[in-house]
């Protein structure tokens, strides 16, 4: 235990924190450690906590000693208690000893505290306020090995001392190696559960990890989080380089597996990126305990990779401390060799002490587990309860050196229970390595060979008790005994570094200036050990191998330097200076000593690689240069450098060759080359020579000098260069090429033809268009260039744009082209290009504009609509296709029968009906002979023309047909209508009959007023109008709808029904006790609607407020009880039906007094206090800004007995059932709601208050933003029929009015906005 928590020590002592905080986390972890502890269950090791981040309010100043051997702990002089009350204890513990391996110093800041684990800072890193802590480091512990390891003596951890406290201990600090992993020092994990928890025997596995890669690209992070949160961790693996999916698992702990616990507590979820090619995997943590803290762990596997991260989850709000006792391991002893410590007995010195010196002490002492340290201390006055099984049980932890025997022995109350040992929750059998001994009472496992997978949890069960312990296993740490020399030699010689240690067999790590040496088979490090001795060999040392090289134990380390230099170097053959023709192979060699030293080769500084061409050759002393063929490229000076050395050998080499001239870099058949009119023409020809020779240009007799304006020849060291600048049909003709040096001559001619672009063709002209075609046609161009015209290319573009679309990417042959896909209605122009074989002409001149049109599709669904003596009507449907060219209107045509056969009719026999294209969809056609058969067609009509006719498929004959009438009564109106006073009564009745029947109403057998009722009859249906109802309109309604002598009638009743009447009579028929009985009468009005119920109130006397006893009470007689004594009531009742409540209640006349059984009192007489004022604002109103289509609110408080009535006025207008606002009044509060307000709701808003002793008002301003309003559109001079009013009927939905409706509003509000001379008088 002690080792896993001075690992949070060290860490935070690397990371830079000040002692204070080191020490605050060291108790923390153990408290966090305790909390985990109960008995009887088995102990299980705390996971390692990390240091949780403590506010330091001043800097603690720290002593430090550092002696040889023996290391002395930093002691703090101002510690920060913790506030824990200790009890006596009198136990201690016996003396043991271990040596201290090393001690290292550290520099602590002491500014900030740290907020997590961080290595080591480098000497960049320190400032000026660091303080040196000492930290003692032992060698680390080796990894786990097999349970029959070699069998070695050791002794058990003896048990408690007795009572009385005599015998004292020593302690001393036992620090592990903050080098070492976490997971490789043996840490056990306490039980996490996820819903029930399970014994740790079931989670606790060995796992042996395969090496470590590199796999993850990020790795969970700790996280901090209060019990009841939730926290994700995210670990992320590139897979661009993996061929399937990676294992992942999570851990907590060492060995707990949590893909078993998921659940509602725990989710792992998996996703994969296709585009970054990253796999996800995420670890939810829902709704943590305080258990769930602690170390966890996430492993990546894939193939032969391997990674893992460990992070730690902190869960704050933790639980005070059980009271179990269990110290385990709360300190660890070690006992220095040389010097001896004296004795201390930290029971006694923790008893006398005071609560705030205890973190202090268990500095000074080295104990890590204070708080389990204290309840221990706390819980030994109590009694143990007294074991049935065992008469004394197994000691709460033993420890033991690795290779040694311990015993653990138990004391049986009964000999012959069964017995059984356990270690992780897995029955242990007999083996050499556990040995089963019974002496007595006394039962005793013997482990022998102990090794680190010994470090475990032990447990005995006898019968239906248990009894735990926790045995740590102590490696010893391997010292190094014989310390590295330095070496110093030269390169190619043979170098063997030698060490010896303390122990056979010891695992040693080689570094290189403190990178891990590699050792695998193809590595030029040999590791060799015999015993206790270790060898690095290097066979063929070289420059590289020079550095310091270090060999690390667990137990200290060694280091030495390694100095390899050069030999001398000899030149034995220098390079030569070498002049060669161009082609000629080149070879340039030389020799030095020593041999087998490579070297490079550079020509003009730069270095040369070896090729196809060029071959480097080192053999022994020897070195040499050979080039195949050389060029003129291989021309330089030429240097060999031998690596490592400064010195060099150099040469000049050379190159020469005759002029000439390479026209085959033209590509140009017959040497011709051909260009364009107009464009610069630039022929650059290769020319060799070495020399460079001289070169000149000729056209016949004229030479081409350098400084000509458009014409001129350059020559340069590789090529010369014909340049002009703008190119006529006159540079048309042969130019000859002349050049020379000291090697010879060499001339050459090249041709140059010069040609043009065809001119523009002439303006296209279209002759016929379509709905979404055209046809065109061209004049091919004047001049063709001087090549044959290829092609035509084809624009078009809208008339109002700019830019030009090509038709066709294949070139059109012929001089004729028909555009498709054009939009219908939108006005287009064309043009041309002309394509030869030198390019494409410049555009001809853009068409005359033109508009594709297209006529309708014919009109649908022609049936007839009305036939009378003389008239037929027809309807019809708009066309399924209009066009852009839209929709004028129709033409109606007909054909008597007989003037033609079936429906084709000729041209000349219709009859237009419409002189007048006819917008609408119906149209009558009059003025037909009687009993005459027709046939009717109806054309579309638009700008492209008429549409194709739709013509009625039979004949129609010209008579009236008579149609009985029928009345279709809607389904709402069979049952009684019913409608409240005063609302609105609309009711439709729709029938049936030809010709147009006649219809009449009656109300109960009687003509019906005009003045009471509207009615509004049409060809289909009936209207019965009330603007107001009120209940003498109810009755039954009977409608009457005829056609010649045919009659169809229908019946409909409608009631009216209002509030009703107050009950008759109320009176108090019997009191007795707390109780009294009502009776009633019901009302004579009851609204016209049946009584559905009463409502009871009572009033006390002293304060006449009445309360609502029962609601919706059916009867006509109630008694009240549960009244309080003494007091003196009276009683009302109102009567309620469909509509509601009625507007009075009847009360009752006489009081009923609540009078004390067998007591009479005399009520003594007070003077009422007079609780009447006038209103009186309490809070004003404050002026607003509002946002347009937002409801908004208007607030103020007044006080007034007897209650006031509130009105609200805008402008100085009182607000009448205007349904954009709405009023409130709740216990003095009064509020005004606008609903969406928009620019004219603005103004000034008045609240006002009256009640007969008087009357108060206030005002405020309201001003909507978000828009204009009409007056400020009608000052701008906004035409009226042009402002479209908009109104929101929420923020994201808007209707336009009309211009009508408009110029409506706008004069409404100007007559709002100037109140008219009534009201000004009586606001005055």
């Amino acid at each position: 235990m002690s080792r896993m928590l001075f690992v949070a020590l060290c860490r935070c002592v690397l990371a830079g924190s000040s002692l204070a905080v080191v020490v605050g986390c060291v108790c923390y972890a153990c408290a966090e450690a305790a909390a985990e502890v109960k008995d009887p269950e088995p102990i299980v090791t705390v996971p390692e906590q990390e240091p949780i981040a403590t506010e330091v309010l001043e800097p603690q100043p720290v002593v430090t000693e550092v002696t040889e051997p023996q290391p002395k702990v930093a002691e703090i002089t101002e510690p920060q208690p913790i506030v824990t009350e200790p009890v006596e204890h009198g136990q201690a513990e016996p003396e043991h000893k271990q040596d201290v391996k090393g001690v290292q110093v550290f520099a602590v800041k002491e500014e900030s505290p740290i907020h997590s684990l961080a290595p080591p800072m480098n000497d960049a890193g320190k400032t000026a306020n660091t303080v040196p802590v000492v930290m003692v480091v032992p060698p680390p512990p080796p990894t786990l090995k097999d349970k029959d390891d070699d069998i070695t003596a050791s002794t058990p951890s003896p048990p408690p001392p007795s009572e009385d406290g005599s015998t004292h201990k020593k302690l001393s600090v036992d620090l592990p190696n903050d080098s070492v992993p976490e997971s490789a020092m043996g840490r056990k994990d306490s039980v996490w559960s996820l819903g029930e928890g399970q014994p740790p025997e079931d989670l606790e596995k060995q796992v042996e990890n395969p090496p470590l890669s590199t796999l993850l690209i990020e790795k969970p992070q700790g996280g901090s989080i209060t019990v009841g949160g939730d926290i994700t961790f995210i670990a992320k693996v590139e897979a661009k380089d993996l061929l399937r999916k990676p294992t992942i698992k999570w851990f907590k702990g060492k060995w707990m597996d949590l893909a078993s616990k998921t659940g509602k507590h725990l989710q792992l979820k998996e996703s994969f990126d296709r585009f970054t090619k990253i796999h996800t995997f995420e670890m939810h943590i829902i709704k943590a305990k305080e258990n769930y803290a602690g170390n966890y762990r996430c492993e990546v596997t894939y193939k032969d990779k391997f990674d893992s991260c460990s992070f730690d989850l902190e869960v704050k709000d933790i639980p005070e401390v059980s009271q179990s006792i269990d110290i385990r391991s709360a300190f660890k002893r070690r006992e220095p060799k040389q010097e001896e410590v004296p004795e201390v007995d930290v029971w006694e010195i923790l008893k006398n002490a005071r609560p705030d010196e205890y973190e202090k002490i268990a500095f000074m002492y080295g104990i890590t587990d204070l708080r389990g340290l204290l309840r221990r201390l706390k819980k030994t006055k109590k009694e143990e309860k007294k074991s049935e099984a065992f008469a004394k049980k197994l000691e709460p932890a033993y420890q033991v050196d690795k290779g040694g025997k311990i015993r653990l022995i138990v004391d049986l109350a009964d000999p012959t229970v069964d017995l059984k040992w356990y270690k992780n929750g897995q029955e242990i059998r007999p083996t050499p390595k556990f040995i089963f001994e019974h002496k007595g009472t006394q039962r005793i496992l013997v482990i022998n060979n102990c090794q680190m997978n010994d470090d475990a949890a032990y447990s005995v069960v006898a019968g239906d008790e248990k009894s735990s312990t926790e045995l740590f296993v102590k490696e010893l740490p391997v010292k190094i005994v014989k310390e590295l020399d330095p070496v110093k030699t030269t390169v190619n010689e043979r170098i063997e570094l030698e060490c010896e240690v303390s122990e056979e067999g010891a695992q040693v790590k080689w570094l290189k200036n403190g990178v891990e040496v590699p050792t695998g088979v193809r590595s030029r490090y040999r590791v060799k050990s015999e015993g206790t001795k270790h060898w690095l060999i290097i066979d063929d040392a070289s420059k590289d191998d020079t550095g310091t090289y270090c060999l690390m134990a667990s137990g200290g380390t060694s280091e030495a330097h390694v100095q390899v230099d050069l030999k001398p170097l000899k030149i034995l053959q220098d390079l030569q200076d070498v002049t060669i023709l161009l082609g000629q192979p080149l070879k340039l060699p030389c020799e030095i000593l020593p041999i087998n030293v490579p070297g490079r080769w550079y020509r003009n500084g730069q270095l040369i690689q070896s090729s196809e061409r060029i071959t480097i050759l080192h053999r022994a002393k020897n070195h040499r240069l050979e080039v195949e063929s050389c060029t003129l490229h291989d021309a330089g000076d030429y240097t060999f450098v031998p690596e490592g050395y400064s010195q060099s050998l150099g040469a000049k080499v050379h190159i020469i060759d005759p002029p000439r001239v390479h026209l085959e870099a033209l590509n140009a058949p017959d040497n011709t080359v051909t260009i364009v009119a107009g464009n610069k023409l630039r022929l650059e020809i290769p020319i060799s020579g070495e020399p460079a020779p001289r070169v000149v240009w000729m056209k016949g007799e004229r030479v081409i000098l350098d400084t000509g304006s458009r014409v001129r020849a350059e020559t340069f060291s590789d090529h010369t260069c014909l340049t002009i600048d703008v190119t006529e049909r006159e540079d048309s003709g042969n130019y000859k090429i002349v050049l020379q040096n000291e090697a010879g001559e060499d001339t050459a001619s090249v041709k140059v033809k010069v040609v043009d672009i065809p001119d523009a063709p002439g303006a296209p002209l279209v002759p016929m268009v379509g709905g979404d075609w055209c046809s065109m046609t061209w004049d091919p161009p004047y001049y063709d260039g001087g090549s044959p015209i290829l092609g035509y290319f084809i624009e078009r573009k809208k008339k109002q744009s700019s830019r030009w679309m090509r038709l066709n990417f294949d070139l059109c042959k012929e001089t004729t082209f028909e555009p498709k896909k054009m939009i219908e209605g939108v006005p287009y122009e064309v043009r041309i290009f002309a394509v030869n074989a030198i390019g494409v002409s410049k555009p001809s001149e853009p068409s005359k504009p033109f508009v594709p049109l297209a006529v309708t599709s014919e009109p649908t669904m022609l049936v007839v609509d009305d036939v009378t003596d003389t008239t037929v009507t027809m309807k019809w449907r708009p066309p399924d296709t209009i066009g852009a060219a839209g929709l004028d209107g129709y033409q109606v045509e007909y054909c008597l029968e007989g003037s033609s056969v079936n429906s084709k009719v000729p041209a000349d026999e219709w009859i237009l009906a419409n002189k007048e294209l006819t917008e609408k969809t119906k149209y009558t056609i009059t003025g037909l002979p009687q009993e005459a058969k027709i046939l009717v067609r109806v054309k579309a009509i638009n700008a492209a023309g008429a549409s194709p006719p739709r013509t009625t498929q039979h004949s129609i004959l010209v008579k009236e047909v008579i149609e009985p009438p029928k009345i279709r009564i809607p389904r709402h109106l069979k049952q009684t209508y019913m409608r409240k006073v005063g609302e609105v009564v609309n009711l439709v009745v729709p029938f049936m009959g030809k010709p147009r029947p006649k219809v009449s109403w009656l109300k109960d057998g009687e003509t019906i007023e005009p003045t009471q009722v509207s009615i509004r009859n049409s060809d289909c249906d009936s209207i019965i109008f009330i603007r107001k109802a009120e209940r003498k309109h109810s009755g039954k309604y009977e409608m009457t709808v005829q056609v010649e002598n045919h009659v169809d009638t229908a019946l409909l009743d409608i009631q009216i029904v209002d509030l009703p009447g107050p009950p008759q009579c109320v009176r108090i028929d019997e009191v007795w006790g707390e109780n009294v009985a009502l009776d009633w009468t019901p009302p004579k009005d009851n609204g016209n609607a049946p009584i559905t119920g009463y409502t009871i109130q009572k009033a006390d006397k002293k304060t006449m407020e009445w309360y609502t006893c029962v609601e919706h009470y059916h009867r006509t007689c109630i008694t009240i009880g549960e009244l309080v004594v003494g007091n003196e009531y009276f009683f009302r009742v109102f009567s309620e039906n469909m509509v509601g409540l009625s507007e009075s209640a009847t009360a009752t006349k006489d009081s009923a007094v609540i009078v004390k059984e067998g007591m009479n009192m005399k009520n003594p007489e007070y003077i009422d206090y007079d609780f009447t004022e006038p209103p009186k604002f309490t809070q004003p109103l404050i002026n607003t800004f509002a946002i347009a289509g937002y409801n908004t609110t208007l607030n103020c408080s007044v006080r007034a007995n007897p209650r006031p009535k509130v009105m609200w006025m805008k402008n100085k207008i009182i607000i009448l059932d205007d349904p954009r606002y709405r009023m409130f009044s709740n216990q003095g509060v009064c509020t005004l709601e606008i609903r969406k307000p928009s620019p004219f709701d603005g103004g000034v808003y008045t609240c006002k208050a009256i009640n007969d002793l008087g009357e108060a008002q206030v005002d405020c301003k309201l001003e909507v933003k978000g828009g204009f309003t009409f007056f400020e559109l009608m000052i701008h001079s906004v035409d009226p029929s042009l402002i479209m009013i908009v109104r929101w009927s929420s923020p994201q939905e808007a209707y336009f009015l009309s211009p009508e409706s408009s110029i409506h509003l706008i004069d409404k509000y100007m007559n709002d906005t100037k109140p008219s001379e009534p009201e000004k008088k009586g606001s005055d």
